[in-house]
């Protein structure tokens, strides 16, 4: 994780370890009342409901005024929950704006609710294409990014038990980038995730192509 300006970033470190602190995951502020997830609102028994997750992104996009367009009411957008059964802290909407791999760019849209994390991946070099490098723009709440740099001592969020049991998390380097604020991956096949804020988070990545062959996720039960 590479950032531009340090003494921003230890400053946010320092206050965004008491916001975090504020509302639980899957919580949040809604028209002044506070909103609370179980995981009976994402899942049918043992299943994963997508139609309830696109609810629970479509509602975080209005409360941030973020415009739905058509495209977003498609099947072109998509949400997982990595097969981790902990869609209230593990678990992302997406949706590729743009993936051409003659050209050589890449625009993706990435939705996380309060408190829910990517699982940790990296991207590998294939035959179709080198390593993917992207840097990330913060368009709404925050997000704790993390990477393969040297340990933070003193985390500011709560790292998800589904993910430490399985032994899933490697990337201890956390860099808080808050809205309208830019990030990028330290290094090309450096392994990283994120962690939406108490308010959860829209980010917009840019990048080289997505092949997804290239993909290597840290836990080996993720399925996406």
């Amino acid at each position: 994780m590479s950032k531009s300006d340090p003494v921003t970033r230890r400053t946010l470190l320092k206050t965004s370890s008491v916001v975090a602190g504020t509302l639980a995951a899957g919580t949040w502020a809604v028209g002044g009342e506070r909103k609370n997830y179980t995981r009976n609102d994402f899942y049918d028994g043992d299943t994963f409901n997508k139609k309830k997750a696109f609810a629970a992104y479509y509602e975080m996009m209005n409360r941030f005024g973020y415009p739905i367009s058509p495209l977003l009411r498609s099947d072109q957008f998509w949400t997982s929950d990595f097969a981790q059964d902990d869609f209230l802290n593990v678990g992302m909407g997406g949706i590729f704006w743009v993936n051409d791999t003659e050209h050589m760019y890449f625009a993706h849209e990435i939705f996380l609710l309060p408190g829910q994390m990517i699982v940790e991946h990296c991207h590998r070099p294939v035959p179709e294409g080198p390593a993917k490098m992207e840097s990330w723009h913060v368009r709404h709440g925050m997000v704790y990014a993390f990477s393969d740099d040297e340990a933070t001592e003193d985390l500011p969020i709560k790292l998800p038990e589904s993910q430490l049991n399985a032994g899933g998390i490697t990337a201890r380097h956390c860099t808080p980038l808050q809205q309208g604020e830019v990030g990028s991956l330290n290094r090309l096949q450096a392994r990283h995730f994120m962690i939406a804020g108490p308010e959860g988070a829209i980010v917009s990545e840019y990048a080289s192509p997505h092949y997804g062959n290239a993909l290597e996720f840290t836990n080996k039960s993720v399925v996406f």
